[in-house]
C-alpha cells in the first residue's frame, strides 16, 4: 500500500474518531465544571499519575492557563497533587475520591452509549474490533 494513501486514511480515521468521541461524551461532564476542566480530568482519568507539563502538552495549553485549571480542580476538590519522594520539585496529579466518582459517572454515560452503537456487532465483529484497537494502539497511537 501506497504510504500517502495510507496516511490519507490515518487522516479520515481521526477525524472520525473526534467526530464519535463528542457523540458519546456529549452532556456528560458535570455542570461544576468546565469543557476544558473535564478533558483535563479525562486525561489525568486514563493517564494518572501525570505532571502538570504532560496536562500542558496533551491538552494544547500553555502552563500558565494549565496551573490555573489544576488549581481550579484543586479547589473543587476532583484532583490532588503529590509531591515526587525523590525529587522534590515534581509534583504528580491524581484524581481525588471526588474526581474518581465523577469520572465514573461521565464514563459509565460513554459506555452506555458506546454499548448501544455497539448493540448490532456480531461476537466475531467485536473480536475484529478489538484487534484493530490493540495494533493501532501498538503501531500508531504508542508513547
Amino acid at each position: 500500500m501506497d504510504k500517502k494513501d495510507l496516511f490519507f486514511k490515518l487522516v479520515a480515521f481521526t477525524a472520525s474518531v473526534h467526530r464519535v468521541t463528542t457523540e458519546l461524551t456529549k452532556d456528560v461532564k458535570s455542570d461544576l465544571i468546565s469543557q476544558v476542566q473535564y478533558n483535563i480530568l479525562e486525561y489525568i482519568a486514563v493517564s494518572q499519575p501525570v505532571t502538570p507539563s504532560e496536562v500542558s502538552e496533551c491538552q494544547h495549553m500553555s502552563m500558565p492557563n494549565t496551573s490555573r485549571e489544576l488549581r481550579k480542580l484543586t479547589e473543587k476538590g476532583l484532583i490532588e497533587k503529590v509531591t515526587d519522594s525523590v525529587d522534590r520539585r515534581k509534583q504528580y496529579i491524581l484524581l481525588s475520591h471526588n474526581g474518581k466518582s465523577m469520572m465514573n459517572e461521565a464514563f459509565a454515560s460513554i459506555e452506555s452509549r458506546f454499548l448501544t452503537r455497539m448493540q448490532n456487532a456480531s461476537d466475531e465483529d467485536l473480536e475484529d474490533i478489538e484487534r484493530a484497537l490493540e495494533l493501532l494502539q501498538a503501531k500508531v497511537f504508542y508513547q
